[in-house]
């Protein structure tokens, strides 16, 4: 009879690691594809700036954060462009500042001017 209070409490103690395992892969399945795809998206992060230091010039990269700083998505947009051209094989060398400039530039939108007249 002392052998089957032990039986009993082992069987127990391997009831509550086999939930915890479960609990473990259940949440562990759905953090693992998360970190996965911060890892995928961490990635293509990398190699998104390796491809502008490779095609920007230092004072280009200023400028472009300088953007970044006041309109993100501006900046998104222009990054997208720098790098389609890249991959196209439009660019020639690298973009300096002031190709940077005439790009920024091109790709503002239109702005609306208002003259304000007092009678």
């Amino acid at each position: 009879m002392s052998e089957r209070p032990d039986d009993d409490r082992l069987e127990e103690l391997r009831q509550k690691k086999l939930e915890q395992l479960q609990d473990q892969q259940e949440g562990g399945g759905a953090g693992g594809a998360e970190e996965a795809q911060q890892r995928q998206q961490q990635q293509a992060d990398a190699q998104k700036k390796a491809m502008l230091r490779q095609h920007l010039t230092d004072g280009a990269r200023k400028r472009l954060n300088s953007v970044r700083m006041s309109k993100p998505d501006f900046a998104d947009q222009v990054e997208r462009q720098v790098l389609a051209l890249a991959q196209s094989g439009r660019i020639q060398g690298k973009i300096d500042e002031e190709k940077m400039k005439a790009l920024l530039k091109e790709l503002q939108p239109d702005q609306q001017s208002f003259d304000i007249k007092r009678r």
